[in-house]
């Protein structure tokens, strides 16, 4: 019989007051459990106790090396339950449970690190030009409002929970309602770590809460992830409320293979950049753009290496491609294969929903390769977010610089080849917030994250992670 779980508001446990709605398991269609639907009103409850929260001296006044203290005490935690958050995020999401260790492992020292930015963190002291001393200072914003996804939920909301707790603010988090228990946990953690009543909340619930929200005048700040439709919403929300915004939205994202390239290592990058996570990733490569002279060879090989990847249960070890994260994406990432085949696309694998016993009751889809398609297409324009890719030829490199950012998004890119300036060239020309070079998905909390154009505003990660939910106030000092 499913439990219905309560969610987490300024240090109380509750089944809120809105409609319960259930967890579904991706791999199997059955029901994890019933979860707690949040109302307006448990949005305002959390907003007042974190303004409690954020006034009284346990926090506010809390000094940058015991506050460090708390972060990383989340992230001992993490570590400590990793293989029990490792299989919650499995059955929730549907990631195998391999990709599941290593983003537990991340999340946890995403808290480690911005522990040690917070210790570290330092004002500036500005030039001046007469008898006064400036000096700019970072100060919280006060009430911050992390809206997350369901692709990744560990470590996403790792991501924007360390370095938003670091800067001193008190945050209201609110998970997808496909993938909310890793967020549940995570107040539980918050709790253990401890973090004071009040400076996290955990509300559980659709889109009218995520509304609710980004409306609330209270909350001085939203940071995003999800898709772009939902992300100009937000902005033009908060634009009305003069609210910052930090929005990580989609991708198309091209990986370029050059003929002088290492085939292997290219191959192998590219198989890992759109069909890892069964290509549920803003970064996906999900364009492949591939040199005239080794077009034919590469995508033979390419979609022999598809075939052969293991669609499966993701507890089993040998699986490495999942389930979906939920049905309803199945059906529409299947929806895109479908109208580019009736479109004149050349199918050259995948592209079928699994019927077998093991598979059917399962938001399972195979890895996909499409060819015969234009940069104009709608499965080159539009993000699928799934294990599904297509290969275009290029001639030289200004046809490639030419399709690959012929897109309105800018997320991300991969480059291989053994030519280091042209390397450098091709980076520099492309119009995307992060290049890689002979290597793809190789990411690092320390290293800024974001994208050009509709991808998003804004950069996550890094020192400029933290920076992003703090805002500056110069004090000038006369003699």
């Amino acid at each position: 019989m499913s439990e219905t779980l309560k969610f987490y508001i300024a240090g109380e446990w509750t089944t809120g007051g809105g409609e319960p709605f259930a967890s579904i398991n991706p791999a199997n269609g059955s029901e994890i459990a019933m979860i707690g639907g949040a109302s307006t009103s448990d949005v305002n409850s959390a907003v007042k106790g974190a303004q409690q929260a954020f006034n009284n001296p346990r926090w506010r006044d809390l000094k940058p090396h015991l506050r460090a203290r708390i972060l990383y005490r989340m992230g001992e935690l993490i570590d400590v339950d990793a293989d029990n958050l490792s299989q919650i995020q499995m059955t929730d999401n549907g990631k195998t449970i391999g990709e599941c260790r290593g983003m537990i492992a991340d999340a946890a020292n995403c808290f480690r690190y911005y522990a040690g930015i917070c210790e570290t963190l330092e004002d500036l002291v500005t030039p001046s030009r007469g008898d006064y001393m400036s000096i700019a200072v970072s100060e919280p914003i006060g009430i911050v409002g992390l809206i997350t996804p369901w692709n990744s939920p560990a470590l996403l909301e790792a991501n924007k929970l360390a370095p938003a707790l670091a800067a001193g603010n008190c945050v209201i988090l609110k998970p997808s309602e496909v993938t909310p228990l890793i967020a549940l946990e995570y107040a539980r953690i918050g709790e253990r770590a401890g973090l004071p009543p009040g400076v996290l909340s955990v509300i559980t619930g659709a889109s009218d809460i995520g509304r609710a929200i980004v409306e609330h005048p209270e909350i001085g700040m939203i940071s995003f992830t999800g898709g772009p439709v939902a992300g100009k919403r937000i902005a033009a929300s908060a634009g009305a409320l003069l609210k910052p915004v930090v929005l990580e939205l989609g991708g198309k994202s091209p990986n370029i293979v050059f003929a002088d390239a290492d085939f292997d290592a290219a191959l192998k990058g590219v198989v890992k950049g759109i069909f890892s996570g069964a290509g549920q990733s803003c970064v996906a490569g999900s364009r492949v753009f591939l040199e005239r002279a080794i077009y034919n060879r590469f995508v033979s090989a390419l979609v022999k290496r598809a075939d052969e990847l293991v669609l499966g249960p993701p507890d089993a070890e040998s699986t490495d491609i999942g389930p979906l994260a939920n049905f309803q994406h199945r059906d529409l990432v299947h929806s895109h294969v479908t109208r580019a085949i009736e479109q004149g696309a050349e199918l050259l694998c995948g592209g079928k929903i699994p019927k077998t016993s093991e598979l059917k009751s399962g938001a399972y889809y195979p890895a996909t390769v499409i060819s015969n398609v234009t940069n104009q297409s709608s499965i080159c324009k539009e993000e699928v977010f799934g294990p599904v890719v297509v290969v275009l030829p290029f001639d030289d490199e200004q046809d490639l610089l030419s399709q690959a950012n012929d897109s309105v998004h800018g997320l991300a890119a991969g480059i291989w080849t053994n030519d280091q300036k042209r390397s450098w060239r091709i980076a520099r020309g492309l119009q995307a917030g992060t290049v890689w070079i002979n290597t793809y998905k190789q990411q690092s909390i320390s290293t800024p994250f974001g994208g050009y154009k509709e991808s998003g505003l804004g950069r996550e990660k890094g020192t400029q992670g933290i920076r992003i939910y703090m805002q500056t106030k110069a004090i000038v000092w006369a003699d």
